[in-house]
């Protein structure tokens, strides 16, 4: 089984920082970096904040490592890493994947 790993980061720079620490990891086949206003609830009151979206593109059992490796590089308290399944796909990109990530 395959997932995408939402992940949102304060920064460009510190995206690309967790994006290259999955790659040279091998945890992830790839990672789309992306701009993105936010709106939450954060210690009682609305904020909204300039910041970069990850997707990254792995194997399901890699999650809880992923998990680790982002929450060690972030700069949030409480940072967004939520799993997405990927229920189908073209089996080509599927492999892909497979090739690269190590089990």
């Amino acid at each position: 089984m395959h997932n995408f790993i939402y992940v949102t980061a304060s920064s460009k720079e510190e995206a690309e920082k967790i994006a290259k620490i999955m790659l040279e990891k091998k945890l992830a086949a790839c990672v789309n970096i992306f701009p993105i206003k936010s709106y939450f609830w954060w210690e009682g009151k609305i904020e909204e904040a300039e910041e970069y979206a990850m997707i990254i593109k792995t194997r399901a059992e890699k999650f809880s490592k992923i998990r680790e490796e982002v929450k060690a590089a972030h700069s949030y308290t409480v940072p967004c890493i939520c799993a997405i399944p990927i229920e189908r796909g073209l089996k080509e990109f599927l492999d892909w994947i497979d090739e690269i990530v190590e089990v």
